[in-house]
């Protein structure tokens, strides 16, 4: 057994919940199952090519890896089956070693590791080289690090060596001793290394096909953007803001000390999300995304203010009683929100302050590859990362009829986001941002039909009263804007009337009495 496993012996962090379940997504929810194609390019990627992926600075430092348990933290001594192919024999180090455990795919077979608490995993990796290199999975224990610590641990490169740490005091430990682990072949488990470990490819960088737009009037905003529902870019918006000069790390450290934020499923002071923010290269980065930050940093608040074009707010009527609908959002490079629709059916915006933000989105009835949402709405499968669908999936959107809507915002730019569009966003670097989602009359009717489904206690979020949101907000429209939603009824049936009576080009073309051609001069 590694040297540094040896400290698992000593007493346990906590005392660990019999029943519980390891290897779940965010908020204890099922992990979405990550696309397992074995693809040509995982094995250019293993062997260097140059037009496959590129690495990460970082990732080609040393020989070390995810699962490798060398020393340095680099490359991946996991390896793409197309190589074992390639190489036309030697047998795979995993058939040998995993035992009864062969039969499993490696999604399942970490699912199952994902039950053990710690110490049984540390003993497992001793059993076979084969069980090291999958015991060794930092996803594993990542999840028993935010299971038994929350958001109190110190991170320490990887999360197996943060655990590590944790439970032998806080004792610093050399990396287990380097092992010479060779012939293990897992599209699974090469993947999810990669995707930790390359750049964004720049194809995947320069498509921008948003609308760009600079000291439009609100009345210009509404009717040629917030009306039909498009997306659009707005540049110079945020001058005023005291967040752009005043948000350096340094100050926000200062302002925020001793507060903790929501982070992924656990809550974290900034100063130990930005030391984890600074040494972390995982898959999925754990992102600050906090709903509470003016409360909690009122001086927070008073740095920005909602742009003109978003200050009417329905929601507001509902006081306190209102839906979650302001985030600080805080992430490294390569942290993000993959393919989502915003709570409520509500429309959204999302001004950065710092960094860069790669957005990708698709309209209400356009389903983007790789998504496959429930009919009821209430789940979406997906791949498990952000770089995982744009090394699958981005490929696919250049031969669709309706093309994603892209675009990169920098600092100092507002994403409008309307009501129903699929949007994936990837912090390109060090970003902090403010979204907010909001109601307006353009957009009351459908927030009003969305809460009124007969699963809106499923679908509604950010309330802790699903079941009489729509009762409650209906009736506070009601009370402060009378007639509001009678007259904006009317006009969206008048409009649909409209709609029917514009006729087809071949409408025209076709006598409806004899089915034959009519032309008229």
């Amino acid at each position: 057994m590694p040297s540094a496993f040896h400290s698992l012996l000593l007493p346990a962090i906590r005392n660990p919940k019999p029943s519980r379940r390891r290897g779940r997504g965010r908020g204890g929810s099922k992990r979405p199952k990550k696309t397992t194609k074995s693809k040509n390019r995982l094995a250019d990627a293993a062997a260097g090519d140059a037009t496959a992926f590129h690495l990460k600075t970082s990732a080609r430092a040393g020989p070390g890896g995810a699962g490798s348990g060398r020393r340095g933290g680099g490359g991946c001594l996991v390896q793409p089956l197309g190589n074992l192919l390639l190489l036309g024999g030697g047998g795979n180090l995993r058939d040998a070693g995993l035992g009864a455990l062969r039969p499993l795919p490696d999604d399942v077979l970490l699912d199952v590791l994902g039950l053990l608490a710690a110490r049984d995993l540390a003993r497992l990796s001793a059993a076979s080289r084969a069980l090291y290199v999958v015991a060794s999975h930092d996803p594993l224990w990542r999840a028993l690090v935010l299971d038994e610590l929350g958001g109190d641990f110190a991170f320490s490169g990887s999360w197996r060596a943060t655990y590590i740490a944790a439970a032998s005091g806080g004792r610093a430990h050399l990396p287990p001793r380097g092992l010479e682990i060779r012939g293990f072949y897992s599209d699974y488990l090469f993947q999810s290394w990669l995707c930790a470990n390359m750049e964004m490819r720049p194809e995947w960088l320069h498509r921008d096909t948003i609308d760009r737009r600079r000291g439009m009037s609100v009345e210009q905003f509404v009717s040629e953007f917030e009306e039909p529902n498009r997306p659009v870019l707005l540049e110079g918006c945020l001058e005023s803001w005291p967040a752009l000069q005043k948000w350096t790390r340094e100050h926000l450290r200062k302002v925020s000390a001793g507060k903790e934020f929501a982070v992924g499923p656990v809550s974290m002071t900034l100063d130990r999300y930005l030391q984890y923010a600074d040494n972390v290269q995982e898959e999925r980065p754990l992102y600050l995304f906090d709903a509470k930050f003016t409360e909690k940093v009122p001086e927070m608040g008073r740095d920005y203010e909602v742009p003109a074009y978003f200050r009417e707010d329905l929601f507001g009527v509902l006081g306190e009683e209102r839906p979650d609908h302001r985030w600080v959002i805080i992430g490294p490079a390569g942290s993000g929100s993959s393919f989502h629709v915003d709570p409520n059916s509500t429309s959204a915006w999302n001004a950065v302050i710092k960094g860069a933000k790669k957005w990708v989105m698709f309209p209400p009835e356009v389903v983007p590859p790789g998504v496959h949402p429930s009919a009821d709405g209430a789940e979406v499968t997906s791949p498990v990362s952000i770089m995982e669908w744009f090394m699958n999936f981005y490929g696919a959107c250049k031969t669709w009829e309706k093309r994603p809507v892209e675009c990169i915002c920098r600092a100092g730019e507002v994403v409008f986001v309307p009501n129903g569009w699929w949007h994936l966003v990837i912090n390109l670097e060090e970003s902090i941002a403010i979204t907010q989602n909001y109601v307006s009359r353009r957009n009351l009717l459908n927030v009003l039909d969305f809460l009124k489904r007969p699963n809106a206690s499923e679908l509604a979020s950010g309330t802790t009263d699903r079941v009489n949101l729509h009762d409650k907000f209906r009736n506070a429209i009601d009370m402060t804007y009378p007639g509001m939603i009678k007259q904006l009824e009317l006009e969206a049936q008048q409009k649909a009337a409209a709609r029917k009576k514009k006729v087809s080009f071949w409408e025209s073309a076709v006598d409806a009495n004899t089915g034959g051609f009519k032309f008229s001069f």
